[in-house]
């Protein structure tokens, strides 16, 4: 993955980070030979996030057929929390 150099986005702006992004969906930003940012175009961000949410889905669903869930109300809920963090 290519990445810019925080002094080229200084210098270009963000014509540095289209360019990166005409061929890939991210762009690295690097800052003093590290990569530290990623930047990437909205509707990559919003895809990123489907697929996140998806995969939550899909856990949960696995653990309710698994059978790891527990079925308590709100109060029961809280308690439980509480004596968990002791």
């Amino acid at each position: 993955m290519n990445s810019i150099s925080a002094n080229d986005l200084k210098t270009k702006g963000v014509a540095a980070i289209e360019a990166i992004l005409e061929k890939q969906p991210e762009a690295l930003i690097s800052v003093r030979g590290k990569e530290r940012f990623v930047v990437m175009e909205v509707a990559q961000y919003h895809y990123l996030r489907e697929c996140e949410l998806g995969a939550a889905l899909a856990e949960t669903r696995a653990d309710i057929k698994a059978g790891r869930f527990v079925k308590e109300s709100p109060e029961q809920h809280l308690k439980r929390i509480a004596k968990s963090k002791k």
